[in-house]
């Protein structure tokens, strides 16, 4: 499993890049793993809001369909269409394919650091 160290994570298995003031929201590299090969993506639209721990997405795989949750509370500024024609992206590189970006954000998740999520993973992998 790979755990990029610049990026935060939230107990749900989404990851979280800050920039400025724009947020990056993806599936960590152990949710995709637990989901399997992802055949459909369903996303937001630009300018929809997100509340922090409410779905903002969907995906399905060969298993289940399965909702994405968002660490944030703001609006959607932009969108990776590209996962839309290609969910396999996010099997094959899960931190390169991202799913939204958020601006305005007012509430976070708290955020775990690579290594205690890297131990949460552990812990649930156990259960």
């Amino acid at each position: 499993m790979n755990f990029p160290k610049e990026l935060h994570y939230v107990k749900s298995h989404e990851w979280v890049k800050k920039e400025g003031g724009t947020v990056t929201i993806g599936i960590s590299d152990y949710a995709q793993d637990a989901l399997g090969d992802l055949v459909f993506v369903n996303l937001p639209e630009p300018g929809d809001e997100v509340t922090a721990g409410e779905p903002f997405a969907d995906v399905e795989s060969v298993k289940a369909v399965s909702d994405i949750f968002s660490p944030v509370t703001g609006v959607i500024c932009e969108v990776n269409e590209e996962l839309l024609d290609h969910p396999e992206l996010i099997n094959h590189s899960p931190y390169d394919a991202w799913f939204i970006k958020v601006e305005q954000v007012t509430e976070e998740e708290e955020y775990l650091d690579a290594e205690a999520y890297e131990a949460f993973t552990a812990e649930e992998a156990e259960e």
